[in-house]
Formats: structure tokens, C-alpha cells, sequence
């Protein structure tokens, strides 16, 4: 987010999230030839990879250039890290995938950290000192603007790139469980090398449709930043997202996302020097406490379980 953000004055959101999927799908497909992983071979497999490369691909990406325009790098990052909420649902609802107490405890917890972190200051200043009596409106106030006209709110919301950064989330979410049953009918790493081309395709088209300027302006450190964010933000990053997605937790999986924007800080800190605010060691300090509750919910399960036996046996032998 941090590369893509930077070169945006410089070029188009559509151009940039063609150039994040496109080459890196290249790559993928050139790592899976060397290691002689099987292509696809039925019509169903193909089917699964072209919707998972539109989910997944083009409108995530989309959605995210379009978003990142428009928002906050920090409450951009909110909006987009909510996204093991939807994972969680949906793989309760598709795969009974067992969430218990401590896991919704931990997505709570980590949706609560990574607010701290991403929200405006005065947002938390509010919170902390709910002293005006508007106090709901005025946090709202910073983002949609007059609330009398819902369909202005709703316009304002789009044009500050909220919902399209909420929609971003919800994609990446239904790409996530989408990835489980596309690696039924092929590799799993072939097939996120194929969804990136074939859902970066589109984008290029709008690109060129929609857009101008795309890399006239682009300097040698721009397209360093756009190499980054294709090889290590999408070939890599996707790859190895994906061929886990396939074989453990999804909701433990995605809840690691949480640690996007704990790393945007502490990046920060260490190589820019920006300093953090005592609120945002706070939302660091919930959001790893919430991973390992996700990450530790059957475990955490099942020690509650042992010290409720043990407590009952032990009154039971008092009690004789």
C-alpha cells in the first residue's frame, strides 16, 4: 500500500493495479514451469480460476487502487485489514470451519487494535473524552460531511474512498474462501498465477479506456516502488498466501493480515523516524494479542475445558 500510494500522483489507479497483477501472474507461472507444477486440464478448473481472477484480481485490486486515491493510507488500511471478519463468517457458513470464544474474542480484539492504529487522532481524542454531547456526528463529520441528504452521504463516502476500500475488503474476503474450492481442480499456485493475469487484463482495459498519463510521468524511483509492490506485494505475497489458504485455517490464515498496518508503523518508525502515539503502541500491543488468540483458539479451548474439570472435580471432592 505504501509503494502503490507514492506513485499515484504520478500515474493511474487502474494502470497501477494492472501493472501489480499482470507481470506478477508472468512470474508465478515461470516459477510453477521450472518446478513442473500441473496447468490446469478441465473446463470446471478454468471456470474457478476466472472467477476467482474477477473476485480476487480485478475488483479487490480495483477497488483498492480506486480506494487508495481517495482515503487515508491509515484508515485505508482499517477498512481493508477488517476483512478476517468476512473470512470468518463465510468460512463458518461454508466450511463449518470452528471459530469459538476465543476466536471471535481475537478478530474483536484485532479489528478494535488495528482501529487505534489506523483511525484519526481526533477520532481517539473523542473516544477517550466523550465530553461533546454530538459526540457520534462529529467524529462522522470528518468523513461524509452533511448527514441531512443520505444519497450525499452515500456519494461523499464513494467520492472519500471509503466503500470502495470497505469493497475492496468484502472481495479479498470471498477471493480468500473462493481460493479453497479453486484448489480442488488445480495447483493452487498455478491458479493464483493465472488469476492475476486473467483478472489483471480487465484493469489494463479500463486502463487504457478510462485513463491517460499512465507512465509518462513515472521516474526511475516510481517504477521501483511499482516493481516492489508487483514482486514482493503480489507474485510472492500471493503466492504463498494462496497455497497456505488451501491447506490450513482460512480464518487463522487471514487474521495474520491484521499485521499489515502494525508493520506500516513500525517500518515507519525504524527507516522514516516517525514517531508512534501512545494510542497506536496500544493498537500494535491488541492486534499481535488478538493473533494469537485466533491462532491459539482450539488450544485455548481446550486448557478452559481442563481447568473447568479440574475445578469441579476438586469442589466434588470437597463436597464429599
Amino acid at each position: 500500500m505504501v509503494a502503490m500510494k507514492g506513485v499515484m500522483p504520478q500515474t493511474t489507479p487502474f494502470f497501477v493495479a494492472g501493472v501489480r497483477l499482470v507481470p506478477a501472474g508472468v512470474f508465478v507461472l515461470l516459477f510453477c514451469l521450472l518446478t513442473g507444477r500441473s496447468q490446469p486440464r478441465t473446463l470446471l478448473a478454468w471456470l474457478w480460476i476466472a472467477l476467482f481472477g474477477l473476485v480476487d484480481a480485478a475488483l479487490f485490486q480495483g477497488f483498492l487502487a480506486e480506494g487508495l486515491v481517495r482515503t487515508g493510507a491509515g484508515l485505508g488500511s482499517v477498512m481493508i485489514d477488517s476483512q478476517p471478519l468476512a473470512v470468518a463468517v463465510l468460512s463458518l457458513l461454508l466450511f463449518g470451519e470452528k471459530i469459538g470464544f476465543w476466536g471471535w474474542l481475537g478478530l474483536g480484539i484485532g479489528v478494535f487494535g488495528i482501529s487505534l492504529i489506523g483511525f484519526p487522532n481526533e477520532w481517539i481524542v473523542a473516544l477517550l473524552h466523550p465530553t461533546n454531547e454530538n459526540l457520534g456526528l462529529s467524529m462522522l463529520a470528518n468523513i461524509p460531511g452533511e448527514f441531512t441528504d443520505i444519497k450525499a452521504v452515500i456519494v461523499n463516502l464513494f467520492d472519500r474512498g471509503l466503500w470502495l476500500m470497505l469493497l475492496a475488503a468484502l472481495s479479498m474476503a470471498v477471493g480468500t474462501v473462493i481460493s479453497r474450492f479453486v484448489s480442488r481442480h488445480v495447483d493452487p499456485v498455478v491458479a493464483t498465477g493465472w488469476h492475476m493475469i486473467l483478472g489483471g487484463l480487465p484493469l489494463f482495459l479500463l486502463s487504457g479506456t478510462l485513463e491517460t498519463q499512465q507512465w509518462q510521468r513515472l521516474d526511475l524511483s516510481s517504477w521501483m516502488a511499482l516493481s516492489y509492490a508487483t514482486i514482493f506485494g503480489s507474485a510472492i505475497a500471493y503466492g504463498l498466501f494462496f497455497y497456505f489458504a488451501s491447506r490450513g485455517s482460512l480464518t487463522s490464515l487471514s487474521s495474520l493480515t491484521f499485521l499489515t498496518p502494525v508493520f506500516a508503523l513500525l517500518f515507519g518508525n525504524l527507516f522514516l523516524s516517525e514517531m508512534l502515539q501512545p494510542h497506536q503502541w496500544l493498537g500494535v500491543s491488541l492486534t499481535l494479542v488478538s493473533i494469537y488468540l485466533v491462532n491459539q483458539r482450539d488450544r485455548l479451548g481446550k486448557w478452559l475445558q481442563l481447568k473447568s474439570a479440574d475445578v469441579a472435580s476438586s469442589k466434588l471432592d470437597l463436597d464429599n
